[in-house]
């Protein structure tokens, strides 16, 4: 059976843990999460197992991403199941602070991303990308690893991190791993939770857009064509449509020629809101 994980709850104590562990020489991986682990925190921790010597996992729910009248307050707080799920795949440390150690009395720092940040989940959501490029600064602080895992399933915020990471210079490199999908498609979140069963069984028309989506970008339609398209089971479900796009990948901006895109998807089932995207190959013709 495997043994305890050391769990952490201050910034220097964490500091203090990893910087040890690297001037012995060992790399050091980190995945931050908000907790409520599942299948796909899990492919993140293997990944950084893998490539790493010693893996930290933090968990803790982000008050300053969260907008008024969002989950915070229900979002799920599984302290000992997640331990429990870390425990077989070579976690080293949990890094599990109160909100007060993140965030000290009487804090007035925040950071704040423009270029990715703009549009779709940060006009949608006013400040929640000031919230995570926040909070993920403060935990790359706290846990001064060799690299830090994401998963792909955030696409807009995999590309606020990089871009503050390194407009700020900060030494960590960011691996982006594929999304992690049920096997219905629908993609893993831990927001899932709040489905109810008739709900959850409508949710796979997010996935449903992007195969739509990803086989008429392959097929040349051009990019209103295939949004048109996206929309169909996504409206058929009764899924409200937040947005469903296709972007360049990393501008988020409309397809370029030669450059990959992403169909991105997001929208509320009840009370639940999800989202999800599509990787797409470049192609000559950019949007058509």
């Amino acid at each position: 059976m495997p043994g305890a994980i050391p769990l952490i709850d201050t910034p220097a104590a964490m500091r203090q843990a990893v910087g040890a562990a690297r001037a012995a020489g060992r790399r050091i991986g980190f995945v931050p999460t908000m907790g409520a682990l599942h299948a796909g925190h899990v492919s993140l921790v293997e990944r950084a197992a893998r490539e790493c010597d010693d893996v930290a996992v933090s968990i803790f729910v982000n008050p300053t991403q969260f907008g008024p009248g969002e989950d915070f307050a229900r979002y799920p707080r599984t302290l000992a199941a997640d331990l429990a799920l870390l425990a077989p795949h070579g976690v080293r440390w949990v890094y599990a602070p109160e909100a007060a150690a993140v965030y000290p009395p009487a804090d007035a720092t925040r950071i704040v991303v423009e270029g990715p940040a703009r549009g779709f989940e940060g006009a949608i959501r006013p400040g929640h990308f000031s919230g995570v490029a926040t909070v993920v600064c403060r935990l790359l602080l706290a846990v001064p690893a060799d690299v830090a895992y994401f998963g792909a399933k955030d696409w807009q915020q995999t590309l606020v991190v990089r871009r503050m990471v390194r407009d700020l210079g900060l030494p960590i490199s960011i691996v982006v791993c594929p999304t992690v999908r049920e096997a219905d498609g629908l993609a893993m979140s831990s927001r899932n939770a709040y489905l109810s069963a008739a709900e959850r069984a409508r949710a796979t028309a997010l996935n449903a857009a992007l195969e739509r989506a990803a086989a008429a970008w392959e097929a040349g339609a051009d990019v209103a064509a295939i949004e048109a398209a996206m929309r169909e089971p996504l409206l058929a479900a009764g899924v409200a449509i937040d947005y469903a796009t296709v972007v360049d990948a990393e501008s988020l901006a409309s397809p370029t020629a030669g450059r990959s895109a992403v169909a991105l998807v997001a929208g509320r089932l009840g009370t639940t809101r999800l989202i999800d995207n599509r990787a797409l190959p470049p192609r000559s013709d950019g949007d058509g």
